[in-house]
């Protein structure tokens, strides 16, 4: 079997003296293994970095193998990111969550939206907002979207404030109010009515909205935990 396709590094770990093991999250093919001939040599170690945009030829005998896989660069993203600590951790969080995706299960939308996201690493004025909205549609891809489309009591979708933390739909004020303690806050940005520019509060009230459902609905059940890097954004971004 053989198959040519784009993809973004996710992981790579080393495999015997002198070559590599590469998680690659494909557009065509989803997320696949492969091992690199060389891939610790000075030649491709540059190219073998997390979160790099490159083109990759995958074969293998029988389709459920490793397979062996060769790879050219398209993007340096790593590189791109190590002078920048928060755009360092952003390019660390996406990778890492996108590991949940299934093994071999094609997510062509969110891998767009991915390589949009990575393509403003170099701009903090953007990609903070931006990886909320991606929290969000990874959450949708994973089965567990959210409806922030009108209030879950009422069915206006004017002055969505809140977020059930147990349903993940939008909650207006006059309807949440009594349990305002108990919402998550929902950042107009996320809103059909948004307005202005995002705030960093704004990006931290949106944080916490993915990352709760994140935990809740994705990792805890897996045993897992969010990735060390997403939690130091916060304070990279309000320095």
């Amino acid at each position: 079997m053989q198959w040519s396709d784009e993809a973004i590094i996710l992981s790579v770990r080393a495999h015997g003296e002198t070559a590599a093991i590469v998680e690659l999250w494909t557009r065509n093919h989803g997320r696949h293994l492969g091992l690199v001939h060389g891939g610790r040599s000075r030649k491709l170690r540059p190219v073998l970095q997390t979160g790099n945009h490159v083109d990759a030829t995958w074969k293998a005998r029988l389709s459920e193998q490793l397979g062996h896989v060769t790879l050219e660069l398209r993007r340096g993203f790593a590189a791109e990111s190590m002078e920048n600590a928060a755009a360092l951790s952003a390019l660390t969080t996406l990778t890492t969550l996108t590991r949940l995706l299934p093994e071999r299960d094609p997510h062509p939308n969110l891998y767009e939206i991915t390589l949009f996201v990575l393509g403003f690493l170099d701009d903090v004025t953007v990609w903070p907002a931006l990886l909320v909205r991606w929290e969000l549609a990874l959450l949708d891809e994973l089965g567990f979207g959210l409806d922030l489309s009108q209030c879950a009591s009422t069915g206006a979708n004017d002055q969505l404030i809140y977020v059930s933390p147990k349903s993940g739909r939008a909650v207006s004020a006059s309807a949440g109010e009594p349990y305002r303690d108990r919402m998550l806050s929902l950042p107009q940005f996320l809103t059909k009515h948004r307005r202005g520019s995002v705030t960093t509060q704004d990006v931290v009230e949106g944080l916490a909205l993915t990352g709760h459902f994140l935990e809740t609905r994705v990792l805890l059940p897996r045993g897992q935990t969010l990735p060390e890097a997403r939690a130091r954004i916060i304070g990279q971004i309000t320095k």
